[in-house]
């Protein structure tokens, strides 16, 4: 064999393996690809089991308007507590006013936060698996795996969830669950000058905020009670015009029946 002929079957060997590796890299790739995508399906229509939390609990907020002053005592301490970018916050003190009786205006203070459902709409579409429940009725966010994308913000029917400036991952109110597990108040129920937030486990009819649900039991409400999630943070003196029609609405929409 002479020289031009040897350097041509070696030009050959080389071509073919070179389309080898493509279609190997080509393979792998829409593999992953595949892989990704059924992941992200499933996250996307699949309810994700319940992570463990503090065994035997329900963790719920009761937050009595009536002793709400606005003083936002609960809004500077939690974001001294959890220091999100300033301007974002995971608790807020909405101030409205409403027109009483005689014709003159009133305010109601109504604190804001993540309502902690027991169906929430946030967790089903996250791509990732991110946003997970805990046992204990806690929704956390894993800032390991959360991407940013923000179908969580929008899912959210109660304007409870934004993306943090600094980090670029989604951020809300956690019940401050790093203070609960060690025996702490949240920040915002330990700082609320006139006492009008309670945290407690409402499946121990001996805690206080079971005592408090069961004396004004004809008084509790939630809020958008028809998106069906399930909401536990209750509020005792909420005016009915508030019920529905509060800002911050959900870019996802639930059926009926969720």
């Amino acid at each position: 064999m002479d020289a031009a002929e040897e350097r041509s079957r070696c030009e050959e060997t080389h071509s073919d393996a070179r389309r080898g590796l493509l279609k190997a890299l080509v393979a792998l790739g829409s593999g992953a690809l595949l892989a990704t995508a059924g992941a992200a399906e499933a996250a996307i229509n699949d309810q994700p089991p319940r992570r463990p939390g503090a065994n035997g609990k329900r963790y719920a907020m009761l937050v009595d308007l009536r002793k709400c002053i606005g003083c936002q005592a609960c809004t500077v301490s939690c974001s001294l507590e959890n220091m999100p970018p300033i301007g974002q916050f995971r608790t807020v003190v909405h101030q409205y006013e409403m027109p009483n009786a005689s014709g003159n205006p009133d305010m109601l203070m109504l604190p804001r936060l993540c309502n902690h459902c027991d169906e929430p709409p946030c967790i089903p579409v996250c791509p990732v698996q991110a946003t997970f429940q805990r046992d204990d009725g806690v929704v956390l966010i894993d800032n390991e795996r959360c991407v940013g994308c923000g179908y969580c913000v929008q899912a959210c029917p109660y304007d409870a969830r934004f993306i943090n400036h600094e980090t670029q991952t989604a951020d809300k109110c956690t019940f401050c669950e790093h203070r609960l597990e060690a025996g702490l108040l949240p920040a915002c129920v330990e700082t609320c000058v006139g006492g009008a937030r309670v945290i407690g486990d409402i499946l121990d009819p001996a805690s206080e905020i079971s005592v408090r649900m069961a004396r004004h039991r004809d008084e509790i409400k939630v809020l958008k009670p028809s998106m069906s999630t399930n909401p536990h943070v209750f509020y005792i003196g909420l005016p009915d015009e508030f019920v529905d029609h509060v800002d911050g609405q959900a870019a996802v929409r639930l059926s009926e029946g969720h």
